[in-house]
């Protein structure tokens, strides 16, 4: 497919291609050069905060389950539920700083 670079040096992704990758308006997307070539890649971006209950619940993995009181998780969309809960502490620590 060929495009063309407009003002601003803005591109347009042809809507076969945002079809295919089932891409959204607001969707986040990485843009490099490697090997000469331009990649444009979808990312996901999540809040620091998100990012640390990911690894603090990742680690428990290996813990013993009555040393935490959340989980086992019966499926994925279930531990991914608990992880965008807002946690209450991050929430106040992270708004103070305001």
């Amino acid at each position: 497919m060929i495009i063309e670079l407009r003002k601003k040096s803005q591109v347009t992704i042809p809507k076969e291609i945002v079809t295919e990758l089932n891409l959204n308006e607001g969707d986040h997307l990485d843009i490099s050069v490697k090997d000469g070539l331009i990649v444009i890649e979808p990312v996901a971006v999540y809040s620091k905060s998100y990012i640390k209950k990911l690894e603090d619940t990742v680690m428990r993995i290996n813990e013993e389950s009555t040393e935490y009181n959340v989980g086992p998780f019966k499926s994925v969309e279930e531990a991914i539920n608990y992880l965008e809960e807002p946690d209450e502490d991050n929430y106040v620590k992270e708004n103070e700083k305001k």
